[in-house]
């Protein structure tokens, strides 16, 4: 018998709802085996992030070929990358090893506002990374730094996602899908738009909106059920619906707890505690 396996790279989150502590969760939580490679150690809580402690990028790109030499992943997601130099050493990496189901999702600033990427590294992150990633997660502040357009509706989401895709063909050459996300937008339902770049079809996925202040680390868990959902064999779209399914009622659950002062986490691990 054989794992799907996941491999996340991104920071660690010290108080666990997010980075690469919320990936493990969700890669486990809906069916995968989780490996890691840490690219930052941040200092946070629910109210917000300290300070971070940048990983060396030799470090980085170590870790990724020692878990990929060894076990091997049948995805990747890749989340918080802090400059240009570590974006273009996890790129090496994954081309090495002939990566194809990369998940991304863009890390630019926390949720309390706390900067994580720097300005040098956008550039590179639209042009060395998302052109290789098979999908991106874009919250809308993410979308409209990349695209350079602001975003006021949901209904803009279909456009803005093919404008990300196709800039991301013409530099490498393949589909890359997007995942927009609409979280900071206001409404009773969360609608979000995934658009499949492989079949150049759109399709609405919504969910109830909680007036919840447990969303911290939301977009991480996403894009790591999605890859594992990819890594599992499940097509595009399928793995997308039910990324977001496993999300909603991650949040849904997870609405009425109190941990922290700020932002607390989803549970996780809601398909198992939800049936007690």
């Amino acid at each position: 018998m054989k794992y799907p396996t996941v491999l996340t790279i991104a920071g660690s989150d010290s108080v666990g709802g997010a980075g690469i502590q919320a990936d493990i969760k969700a890669i486990s939580a809906t069916g995968s085996y989780a490996s890691s490679a840490i690219t930052a150690v941040t200092v946070q809580n629910t109210l917000g992030v300290q300070d971070v402690f940048p990983v060396p990028p030799g470090i980085i790109s170590a870790q990724i070929d020692s878990v990929l030499s060894d076990i091997g992943a049948d995805a990747v997601k890749i989340g918080m990358l802090h400059n240009a130099e570590v974006i273009k050493r996890v790129r090496e990496s994954l081309l090495r090893h002939n990566i194809s189901n990369i998940v991304l999702d863009p890390v630019m600033v926390s949720t309390s506002g706390h900067k994580l990427l720097e300005d040098s590294a956008i550039v590179s992150l639209a042009d060395d990374l998302i052109p290789i990633a098979r999908v991106i997660t874009p919250n809308l502040p993410e979308a409209e730094i990349l695209s350079g357009e602001a975003i006021n509706s949901y209904t803009e989401f279909p456009r803005i996602a093919r404008i990300l895709s196709d800039r991301a063909k013409k530099i490498g050459g393949r589909d890359v899908s997007v995942l927009m996300k609409a979280g900071h937008l206001q409404g009773e339902e969360v609608v979000d738009i995934f658009y499949n770049a492989e079949e150049d079809e759109l399709i609405e996925l919504k969910s109830k909106r909680y007036d919840t202040p447990n969303t911290h680390g939301t977009g991480c868990t996403l894009s790591s059920a999605f890859a594992s959902f990819l890594a599992q064999g499940y097509s595009l779209n399928d793995s997308a619906r039910n990324a977001k399914e496993y999300l909603a009622g991650a949040i849904a659950s997870g609405s009425s707890y109190s941990i922290g002062h700020g932002h607390g986490p989803v549970n996780h691990f809601w398909m198992l505690t939800d049936q007690k």
